[in-house]
């Protein structure tokens, strides 16, 4: 808008000044002379403006397309950070499933360790009293015909000869 108010004074005062000096002068030839050299002033004026005018949009043209190929290249590093970012927790799901695996068959091979301790112990306890009862504070010659044949006896215990019962359906529920 200021260019534009520029102009027209421009031209006003450049044409008052012709029609004052034409009007002045006795010579018009003269007078016309000069008004056409001034207009030749202003055409390079004008061609170089053009040009301005041409080189800032080629300028501005090209700003928007490094823009827009900055913000593809982006779209992409997103899209590609998605995908690694899905493969990651993808990842982590199946690390923590057989995490949780392992920890489950680990809770079972420990209950399976306990019963077999037990188990070994009533067998050292067994083997303790066949063998006259070393260690036990007595045995066999100590120990009265009933109470062989009683329900105390190692020999007649049930769970000498049973499987061990642990699964690792019996120990989810305590996790």
């Amino acid at each position: 808008m200021v260019d534009s108010s520029l102009r027209r004074r421009t031209h006003l005062v450049q044409s008052f000044s012709v029609v004052f000096l034409y009007c002045g002068n006795s010579s018009g030839s003269a007078q016309l002379q000069n008004y056409a050299s001034e207009g030749d002033l202003h055409r390079p004026v004008d061609q170089r403006k053009r040009k301005r005018m041409q080189s800032n949009r080629e300028s501005a043209r090209r700003s928007r397309m490094r823009k827009q190929q900055h913000l593809d290249d982006l779209m992409a590093q997103v899209a590609q950070l998605r995908k690694e970012n899905n493969q990651i927790l993808t990842s982590i799901n199946i690390t923590t499933q057989h995490f949780m695996n392992v920890e489950s068959e680990n809770s079972v091979l420990k209950a399976q360790m306990g019963e077999l301790s037990q188990r070994l112990e009533s067998l050292d306890e067994i083997l303790g009293y066949i063998n006259g009862g070393v260690g036990h504070g007595g045995g066999l010659e100590t120990t009265p015909v009933a109470d062989q044949n009683s329900f105390i006896n190692p020999w007649n215990m049930l769970h000498v000869n049973q499987p061990i019962m642990a699964t690792a359906d019996m120990l989810h529920q305590y996790y």
